[in-house]
């Protein structure tokens, strides 16, 4: 296993961004920052650079054409390694609205990937499953099968959960349909994190499931009852609900730069999480693919429905998403980079795996210029090729 000191000139620490420095990787695992080097260890001298915690990408369907709905191990296993080669060495990989059967395979799926990475496997490490739907609105279906939109329902959400070993950590419902606060709490109550989105709720609707548990907001703005001044509508209620985290697609195409920032400011940057929202055709080349059960064309960089040309979801990877914000000056490059590890990590209730550079931590990390891009990726402390 690797043990080395790396020497930078910025490290993106829980308590705060230590300037100059060293931090020792030691059999893998993260250690402790000196301001001094360790006697009698190599160095890798990263000067001019950040050392941060690698991307954490909490809403995600697939990359390198490969993706959840699938149902297939070894795709979700190749989407993994495509995702590290970018920066990304934690997902969740992401369900899409389909039949029970096929969510259920989903999961099983995903579990079975998880389980069979050995020891020399290099790749994104799978940290759960987030189950985008199928409880949401056809008013706001968006790229989501309308075909198998219902109720929330716990029973089929237990059912899931054991296919997929216990690893669901999001579920996204609508709150407006039938049973939404009953299934907020129980859910909350089993540890996993209910979430909004693909709604038209009311304000006080959505404040009904806030107050029954839920606390994350799905790739906020898109998918969504906008903001009214006589009906403040789901994104009031997102900037309303301090506690509460906006997940937010930063590619350039979903959200303009003026309404990431409005959301900043009303919620603070520790409360925003920067998400793709990918699809399987991520990182691979521009035409036509299929997508959630649904014909997609990619074009110039975001996928778009080929029935109606709506915007079905993002190709991004967090790796720009991450340099988009910053770049847009919506935030500052440290509160960038935490918007794509801890916040989201924190989101999802996944902080005790991931997101933070911590001593005993598997030492998963990222080396990136003054500017944001990304230099190098580190998983276990061994070097990315």
């Amino acid at each position: 296993m690797a043990t080395f000191v790396i020497k930078a000139s910025k490290f993106l620490l829980p308590g705060a961004v230590q300037r100059g420095g060293y931090l020792t990787i030691q059999d893998g695992v993260f250690g402790c920052w000196t301001a001094e080097a360790p006697d009698g260890m190599p160095v890798v001298d990263c000067s001019g650079k950040w050392v941060a915690p690698g991307f954490v990408d909490t809403h995600i369907h697939g990359f390198h054409n490969h993706a959840t709905d699938d149902c297939d191990a070894d795709g979700i296993n190749a989407s993994s390694e495509a995702l590290l080669r970018h920066g990304t060495t934690s997902w969740l990989p992401t369900t899409f609205t389909d039949s029970a059967e096929r969510i259920e395979a989903a999961c099983a799926s995903i579990a079975a990937a998880d389980e069979s990475r050995g020891a020399g496997f290099v790749g994104a490490r799978i940290q759960g499953i987030y189950l985008e739907g199928p409880f949401f609105t056809a008013a706001h279906v968006g790229a989501q099968n309308p075909a198998y939109l219902s109720d929330p329902n716990y029973e089929l959400f237990s059912c899931w959960q054991e296919a997929a070993g216990g690893r669901i950590r999001k579920t996204a419902l609508a709150p407006e349909r039938d049973g939404s606060e009953a299934y907020c709490a129980r859910v909350r109550a089993e540890g996993a994190v209910a979430c909004i989105g693909h709604t038209d709720a009311t304000f006080d609707q959505v404040l009904a499931a806030v107050n029954a548990g839920a606390t994350c907001f799905v790739h906020t703005y898109n998918g969504m009852r906008g903001l009214h001044h006589r009906e403040p509508g789901v994104v009031g209620a997102a900037m309303a609900t301090r506690e509460t985290y906006a997940e937010l697609i930063c590619d350039g195409y979903h959200v303009n730069p003026g309404a990431i920032r409005a959301m900043v400011n009303a919620k603070g940057w520790d409360h925003v999480a920067l998400i793709t929202d990918c699809l399987g055709p991520g990182g691979m080349p521009e035409g036509n693919y299929m997508s959630g059960g649904l014909p997609v064309v990619m074009r110039g960089g975001a996928c778009y429905l080929v029935n109606g040309g709506n915007l079905a979801g993002s190709t991004a990877t967090l790796a720009k998403v991450v340099k988009n914000v910053y770049d847009w000056d919506v935030v500052s490059a440290e509160q960038a980079l935490r918007m794509a590890t801890e916040v989201p990590a924190r989101s999802a209730g996944i902080d005790g795996a991931c997101g933070l550079i911590l001593p005993s931590r598997p030492a998963d990390f990222n080396v990136l210029n003054a500017d944001l891009t990304l230099e190098a990726t580190y998983l276990g402390g061994a070097l990315v090729e």
